[in-house]
């Protein structure tokens, strides 16, 4: 018998709590990105059409920000 072999105790199996991040938003929750109108004018598209563009997507924008901050409003 080698030294040490012996003497050794059998192991013993301890449990061991780590924390896991989960995340705490659902896949369903999240509001489908939107399609900007202003993302589909051509490049040669006048100043006019940018600006009508920008206009219509705003209050879009606004209501999908809404959306993302009440979802993440609800992991704090």
């Amino acid at each position: 018998m080698l030294a040490g072999c012996g003497s050794t105790a059998a192991p013993v199996t301890q449990r061991v709590e780590v924390p896991v991040s989960v995340s705490c938003i659902k896949s369903a929750d999240v509001p489908r990105k939107l399609v900007y109108q202003f993302d589909k004018l051509l490049a040669t598209a006048g100043d006019g059409e940018k600006v009508i563009a920008l206009a219509s997507d705003w209050p879009r924008i606004r209501k999908y920000e809404g959306q993302l901050e009440t979802v993440i409003e609800g992991c704090r």
